[in-house]
């Protein structure tokens, strides 16, 4: 099915919904390329302040969420897994574009993430207005140890 996705719901998470964060990585990380968090580093960094959960739910199934947390006047971008049922219907972009209305409304100029190269994330980005400003060899550790770059993305909001 094409087209977008008519979010019925996009909420503020907390710690209560990191089973279903949980859930969502496993279906959307690749454990092969080591970019899923655990429950507890999420957890961890979501008792921070500044810190902010986003959660996508469609037809009464959470589909995907973003985790995020600014800093002054920056914010940063630290995970954004969507199911793969949800992936090119919306869910990824709606996500997205809360995260920046949701950092314009803490005050922030600019919000940063990084992504493994040559994730096909990167096309939303993009889309949205990122602008890829570095690289960093070897970030991510796979299976086996195997290393993989990446790719550091940012954009100023107003």
């Amino acid at each position: 099915m094409s087209g977008s996705v008519n979010l019925t719901e996009l909420r503020q998470g907390s710690a209560a919904d990191l089973a279903a964060v949980s859930v969502i990585m496993q279906e959307a990380f690749d454990p092969r390329y080591g970019e899923a968090w655990t429950s507890a580093q999420c957890l961890g960094m979501l008792s921070m302040p500044g810190v902010w959960l986003t959660i996508a739910r469609h037809g009464g199934i959470d589909m995907g969420f973003a985790l995020s947390r600014e800093t002054g006047e920056e914010a940063e971008l630290l995970l954004l897994a969507t199911r793969p049922t949800g992936r090119r219907r919306g869910v990824g972009g709606a996500l997205l574009r809360a995260t920046v209305a949701e950092a314009k409304l803490r005050g922030v100029k600019r919000i940063h993430l990084e992504v493994r190269a040559g994730n096909e994330a990167v096309l939303l980005y993009r889309r949205e207005g990122f602008e890829k400003v570095g690289e960093r060899r070897g970030y991510y550790r796979g299976r086996g140890s195997q290393l993989y770059d990446a790719e550091t993305y940012a954009k100023y909001i107003a």
